[in-house]
């Protein structure tokens, strides 16, 4: 295992193969997916762990498995990665999350993501990591907003791959500044 980084209760690691069984099956789950446009099946996900591998290869920073210290299990994720999309904010670096429903409401996302900010601003040097969301996502817009993001003024935007009056596609962006 390869740590990334360590909070008080939580290790951000690399992935393993074993962390694709349970990734897989957040990802299957319509109440952990309520925000994204579909659930993914099996193969998506693998191909979506793939990709964070891949990323993290090539520019040492990624998206990372979160492992609760007290027994190892599995979380979820959280990290960084290039904004895979051209917007009026891009390129950019986001920073996102995904956790299992039981780890919900326990101040985990945000310790991750707090964890993960301080990685990318000050050793990695970045100027800005940048968030989104579905407007109506009071959950991630939390997080955001607890970690120290700020809204960006008239950045809502439409997500570009989802028709324009799909009804997850008004997003809000926040952003921090190093």
């Amino acid at each position: 295992m390869s740590k990334i980084l360590e909070t008080d209760r939580i290790i951000l690691r690399e992935w393993q193969d074993k962390d694709r069984a349970p990734f897989a099956r957040m990802n299957a789950d319509p109440v952990i997916m309520e925000y994204l446009p579909r659930s993914l099946t099996e193969a998506d996900s693998n191909k979506l762990v793939d990709r964070f591998i891949k990323h993290y290869d090539k520019n040492g920073y990624g998206i990372y498995v979160l492992e609760r210290k007290e027994d190892g299990a599995f979380m979820g994720a959280t990290g960084l990665q290039d904004v895979p999309f051209k917007a009026a904010f891009t390129p950019a670096i986001e920073i996102a999350w995904r956790l299992d429903y039981d780890f919900w409401g326990k101040g985990y996302a945000s310790e991750a993501a707090a964890g993960v900010l301080k990685h990318g601003l000050e050793d990695h040097g970045m100027d800005e990591i940048v968030a989104f969301t579905v407007f109506d996502n009071k959950r991630s817009i939390g997080v955001m907003e607890k970690i120290g993001m700020k809204k960006v003024k008239g950045g809502e935007f439409q997500y570009p791959t989802l028709p324009k009056d799909h009804p997850l596609g008004s997003f809000v962006l926040y952003h921090v500044k190093a």
